[in-house]
């Protein structure tokens, strides 16, 4: 076997293991908040305009209303809950995805020793 064939041979087998695995929850999630333009407003780790994504996981962590009240204010907007500056409704946004959504900003408070058995 050439040293070229078996290279192409390694390339192969590896971009079709990478195709068939699926996408991680982290990648789906930031990618749901990429295309509705969430981070137009929000960062994972750091305010913007509104609070990091992981300070609302902080702060609803152990409620187990959140993902049904996150997907509620991601869908129909909120006041007050984080300052003098609204979220804005949006309709856009599918209640499939709002809670999509909703669920990966929540796990972003798991810590590896919160998946531990």
């Amino acid at each position: 076997m050439s040293l070229r064939f078996a290279f192409s041979l390694g390339a192969t087998l590896m971009l079709g293991a990478a195709v068939a695995v699926p996408a991680s929850a982290e990648t789906v999630g930031l990618g749901l908040a990429q295309a509705n333009n969430c981070m137009s407003c929000h960062r994972v780790e750091r305010k913007v305009v509104g609070p990091a994504f992981s300070a609302i996981a902080e702060r609803f962590a152990g409620n187990a209303d959140a993902a049904d009240s996150l997907a509620q204010s991601i869908v129909n907007g909120s006041r007050g809950r984080w300052g003098p500056v609204p979220m804005p409704r949006q309709a856009h946004v599918s209640p499939k995805e709002a809670r999509a959504l909703a669920q990966w900003i929540l796990s972003l408070n798991d810590s590896p020793a919160d998946k531990v058995e």
